[in-house]
């Protein structure tokens, strides 16, 4: 079904969010929601009979299934029950510990690969998952083990799968039948690998495009999130039938992250969603009541907190709203350590999660430890067997309903379905519907046949960057145009449609040419990134110096331009959009590049293959302010909705390029790494007696820990830059760290060309806790820094057996009392 005009979901909406603002109908233009009120930290008490009903299907379970649970559970010991409370990442855990662990679940995070290789193929993935399947079958009372994956835009895990257009492109798309069939795909692909259970889809309704996982939502509006949360349940899972379980193609669904992730202040990654409850309603809780409709079988909670309350251990929310207000019959799962955020809690202890109402722990790393103590909790009283055995039976419900259970089970595992042909031609079309032009001067657009192009730019090759995050690994960095032969990057479709239309293409991302080209297309945008590593001070984009450079000049040549710009949110943009003659907000596509090229160039009887048919599913802003101006979506430059297509022309007057916003008093200088990784232009430099790797210190994967082999140093590197009027205000270079194993031998750490002796605040430091050290800058001048020109902020030279955790690297102000370490000789 097209969606022309989002329908507000009014009818799920409750009478508190009628008062707060609700209307009948929605046009593109005028989003229906709550305007945001961030209010001090207040009530985090949910009243139940303010927010919508649901109900959980009656065919998510019968009376055959129910007695079997109820016999299974009789049978098994307090142990076992609470094994299956507990999931692992396949990174901490063999199949062999489930003989001494009886666990319930197992996940593959988005950094964990089978056997290690993270680039393992669908067999692979099989081979594994069947492991741990065979020997969960043959340990405790013999119940199989859940496997789970986020397999957020496609199996994207996999090398050659089918990788979609993240969930903001198909958000741009409005069309819940081409939801329904993305989710189908992506579930074969999934069960392909023998795995049953994705974690998707995402139902965040993000507010603050600061933060790192707004592409994870579909739009800002919570109308297109009810319908396309009901749309992707039935595309994963299909209709559910009492009596029978999902089939051999399809996958559990995971309604996510509930609730309000996307409503944090400030837009910070695991923060605080401080509102009111109409607000919390209306806003982010619309996508559930559908997705429940429509059978979700798990909903994962929620990192972040509503006034200052966890959701893992909130238990009006998770019990008294989800589960019986919403009628919701399956599990939740919390998600990657989450539990360690409640107050009172640990990675390892937690039973204020479970009271609360979670039922599946995500103990990745941790999942030993909680274990033994859950196991004590329960034997203590300290969580009763009535929750206990109802949490077991949440879990065991959706094992029966996936076909897990019994003599005859579903068998998924068909490795040719991942890649298949059916599949790719959908991504193709997503890509193509997902794009929205946003300036198209002269008509630049579509490229005519026999034009001479140049492609351009540092997206114009990348697959990693077209792909985003969350695509072979977490963070989607190192995503290789080798990991999906089956694909294609964006410069080479283009240059592919080009070449066929009877033209000439010239691809080459540093915009080297030696024909003078009739007109350019430029792609650019930002870096991968997944969750709290994407989480941005304020909306300015910069491009790199040298494609601004690049597409200046080629304007001073009288060249027009097209800049296709690559991001997981919009952005302020004002002087490219000036800069271009025509500007195509592309998101992240995927691996379909020939979708991009069915729109941008037309075939050899002038037409594209598809006109643009995106419409923004979220504001553009006009600004670098967020939310925008002094009211969230007030004044923005492009409106929700908004969108051109070939059949209308429309002249676009400059720009606004004032970012409105000090931008110098963000200061970049300031943080060197952040959770574990350098900013840009910082970036780590290590030789090769140093190994590193990303660790867990309070948050998945938010550290860098540093183990020395033999003699050798680590470093931050960048830029030179002045830190002078920072020092003369007496900051200090401040280091989030933890010391993990230490030596007899002398650490140093340099800073702008000087070298301090820092073995005494190592050996002072106690083993294995994290610490803040803080060194004044004037005593790295005092040792002969110049703080005018600093272009390495850290480098720490040690030994074999020195190991350390590194968080946060900056330069802070205040409190400089501390003594200065020694200066190294």
């Amino acid at each position: 079904m097209r969606i022309e005009k989002l329908r507000a979901s009014c009818a799920i909406l409750t009478a508190a969010a009628f008062a707060a603002g609700c209307g009948s109908t929605l046009a593109q233009t005028a989003p229906n929601i709550v305007r945001p009120t961030v209010v001090p930290a207040g009530p985090a008490q949910a009243n139940p009979a303010l927010w919508p009903a649901a109900t959980s299907p009656a065919a998510i379970t019968d009376p055959a299934t129910e007695a079997a649970i109820a016999a299974l559970l009789a049978r098994m010991t307090l142990d076992q029950k609470v094994g299956q409370l507990i999931q692992a990442d396949i990174s901490a855990i063999t199949p062999a510990d489930l003989q001494r662990y009886p666990l319930g679940s197992i996940l593959a995070g988005g950094n964990s690969g089978p056997y290690g290789n993270r680039r393992a193929d669908a067999a692979t993935w099989l081979r594994l998952v069947d492991s741990f399947r065979d020997a969960s079958r043959k340990a405790g009372a013999g119940v199989p083990i859940l496997f789970g994956i986020d397999a957020v835009h496609g199996h994207s895990n996999v090398p050659g799968a089918t990788i979609f257009p993240h969930n903001i492109g198909l958000g741009a798309a409005r069309d819940t039948d081409l939801i329904r069939r993305i989710g189908a795909a992506t579930a074969a692909e999934v069960a392909g690998s023998g795995i049953e259970w994705t974690f998707a889809p995402t139902l965040a309704v993000p507010q603050d495009l600061r933060w790192g996982r707004s592409y994870e939502g579909y739009s800002s509006d919570p109308a297109l999130i009810a319908e396309y949360g009901r749309a992707m349940t039935l595309g994963l899972q299909g209709p559910l039938q009492a009596g029978t379980p999902l089939g051999a193609l399809q996958v559990a669904a995971t309604a996510k992250h509930f609730l309000a992730d996307g409503g944090t202040v400030e837009g910070r990654d695991q923060g605080d969603a401080r509102m009111p409850e109409a607000e919390l309603i209306a806003n982010h809780a619309q996508g559930y009541p559908p997705a429940i409709d429509a059978g979700a079988l798990t909903i994962m909670a929620s990192f972040s907190s509503w006034n200052g309350v966890k959701h893992h251990g909130n238990p009006s929310l998770l019990t008294d709203v989800l589960k019986q207000r919403m009628g919701f019959a399956g599990l939740i799962v919390g998600d990657w350590n989450g539990h360690s955020h409640v107050d009172g809690c640990s990675v390892t202890h937690c039973p204020a999660a479970i009271n609360a109402g979670l039922d599946l722990f995500m103990a990745p790393d941790s999942w030993k430890g909680l274990y033994d103590a859950t196991v004590g909790d329960a034997r203590e009283g300290r969580i009763s067997a009535e929750r206990l055995d109802d949490a077991v039976r949440r879990i065991l419900r959706v094992k029966f309903k996936l076909g897990l259970m019994g003599p005859a089970s579903v068998q998924r595992g068909d490795p040719s379905l991942v890649g298949a042909p059916a599949h790719l031609a959908l991504a193709r079309e997503a890509v193509a519907r997902s794009l929205v032009l946003l300036k198209n001067e002269n008509a630049v657009l579509p490229i005519r046949p026999g034009a001479r192009v140049l492609i351009a730019g540092p997206g114009a090759d990348s697959m990693a960057m077209q792909s985003g995050g969350w695509t072979i690994s977490w963070q989607g960095t190192d995503t290789t145009a080798a990991d999906f032969p089956n694909g294609q990057t964006i410069g080479r479709a283009l240059s592919s449609a080009v070449t066929e239309a009877g033209g000439t293409a010239m691809l080459s991302p540093e915009g080297a040419f030696t024909a003078r080209p009739d007109v350019a297309i430029v792609v650019l945008g930002e870096d991968p990134y997944a969750e709290f590593h994407g989480d941005l001070q304020h909306l300015a984009f910069a491009a790199p110096p040298e494609t601004d450079a690049l597409i200046t000049r080629l304007r001073a040549q009288g060249i027009r331009v097209v800049v296709l710009f690559l991001s997981g949110r919009p952005l302020f943009t004002g002087r490219l959009i000036n800069q271009a003659d025509a500007f195509v907000a592309a998101w992240l596509p995927g691996t379909q590049g020939d979708g991009v090229a069915d729109v941008l160039v037309a075939r050899s009887n002038g037409k594209p293959l598809r006109d643009f048919t995106g419409r923004l599913p979220f504001a553009w802003p006009a600004d670098a302010r967020s939310p925008f101006g002094s009211s969230p979506f007030a004044d923005p430059l492009f409106p929700v909705g908004h969108g051109l297509d070939y059949t209308r022309s429309t002249h676009l007057a400059p720009v606004n390029e004032d970012p409105k916003i000090d931008l110098s008093a963000l200061d970049n200088r300031k943080f060197f790494m952040r959770r574990g990784r350098p900013p840009a232009p910082w970036y780590l430099a290590a030789d090769g007696m140093v190994a590193a790797r990303a660790v867990d210190l309070s948050a998945q994967e938010d550290a860098r820990q540093f183990a020395w082999n033999g003699t050798g140093k680590v470093g931050i590197e960048g830029p030179v830059i002045s830190l002078a009027d920072l020092g003369k205000k007496g900051a200090s270079l401040v280091i989030d760290w933890r010391i993990d194993q230490r030596n007899a031998a002398p650490v140093r750490l340099s800073f702008g060309g000087s070298t301090l002796d820092i073995a005494g605040l190592v050996a002072a430091a106690p083993l294995g806790t994290a610490i803040e050290t803080r060194i004044p800058l004037h005593c790295f001048a005092d040792a002969g820094a110049d703080l005018a020109a600093v272009g390495e902020p850290l480098r720490l030279n040690a030994s074999a057996g020195f190991t350390t955790t590194i968080r946060t690297v900056q330069v802070a102000e205040g409190n400089t009392e501390q003594a200065c370490p020694t200066k190294a000789r």
